[in-house]
């Protein structure tokens, strides 16, 4: 059961979204600011504690969600399942991406602007129409793996309580672990902590994008290719990687030039022979997102229903 729980909880995402009260990732969030004002000083260790006893504690409560459901009646799966739903955000970042792919195309750069926020945290102001599309491009790639395949692929390896340590952690990141002044030591754990879960799911969605890249119109083994050459390039250890997968597949040119909060970072280009993308690479880069959110669903339940037998059989022979 606990493969057609993931299976579940990527279509309730796909077919309802984001629960729309009640967001558990929202009350965790609200729960790490008010640790955060708490706990807070420019120091690793702090920071160590802050991010170590959060993803603890939100292990601790899937698992204790799982033996709640188990004691109802209702089975681990279903709280995997309801933990997976709210955990996935495919519906919502497919959704933004077109929306701003559409403004594109009705020339309402302004009206694409205001949408980037709800894709990444880059400054808007000053882009044109192919930065924006640029900017969405990279982030559906990234967000493919925060916001769906990471997701999957620790409820897969470990259950309820993975699922919720995993995205414990990714919110965490993106709350406090970015290179400002305030968070250069606060937030190290935190980053650290989101690269090393996100290793294994950065990789392997590289691999399963390579392998969807034809439904988007693109070629496996350029795509794999794009991913070898480039994907180290990028200073994060694991969104190059799918960048340069969605570069490759895609056939378009990332990287270069972006601010966040004033700051200016020049990124290395991936995928430097494509072109500049537009409003159907936007539309393009979302379709790709789903089908690999697809194939990684169908791999990580066949994967968890498999473990979970022969963990029975082990335990039955013993």
């Amino acid at each position: 059961m606990s493969g057609a729980a993931l299976a579940g909880g990527y279509a309730a995402d796909l077919l309802a979204g984001d629960p729309r009260r009640w967001h558990p990732v929202a009350g965790f969030g609200r729960v790490a600011l008010a640790v955060e004002r708490a706990l807070y000083a420019p120091s690793r260790l702090r920071g160590v504690v802050f991010a170590g006893g959060l993803v603890t504690l939100a292990a601790l409560a899937g698992e204790l969600l799982a033996r709640a459901a188990q004691r109802a009646g209702l089975g681990r799966g279903a709280a995997l399942a309801a933990i997976a739903w709210a955990s996935l955000g495919g519906r919502s970042l497919v959704r933004e991406a077109r929306g701003l792919a559409a403004h594109v195309e009705r020339g309402d750069v302004a009206a694409a602007r205001r949408a980037l926020p709800a894709l990444c945290g880059r400054d808007p102001a000053a882009l044109d129409a192919p930065a924006l599309c640029r900017a969405a491009v990279e982030s559906v790639a990234e967000n493919t793996g925060d916001a769906v395949l990471g997701a999957l692929m620790w409820g897969a390896l470990a259950g309820p309580a993975g699922v919720a340590a995993f995205r414990a952690a990714n919110t965490l990141d993106a709350m406090v672990g970015h290179r400002s002044e305030r968070y250069a030591d606060f937030g190290w754990a935190a980053a650290r902590l989101d690269d090393a879960l996100g290793w294994p799911v950065a990789r392997s969605g590289a691999a399963l994008t390579a392998l969807c890249a034809p439904l988007a119109g693109g070629a496996p083994a350029a795509t794999w290719r794009v991913v070898r050459r480039d994907g180290a390039a990028h200073p994060s250890p694991n969104a190059g990687r799918l960048e340069a997968a969605f570069a490759g597949a895609l056939g378009v040119r990332l990287g270069g030039a972006l601010t966040y909060g004033g700051r200016v970072e020049q990124r290395p280009q991936l995928g430097a022979e494509g072109r500049e993308p537009g409003a159907a690479d936007v539309r393009r880069a979302a379709r790709l997102s789903l089908a690999v959110g697809s194939a990684a669903t169908l791999a990580c339940a066949g994967a968890r229903a498999a473990g979970l037998r022969a963990l029975a059989r082990r335990r039955g022979r013993a």
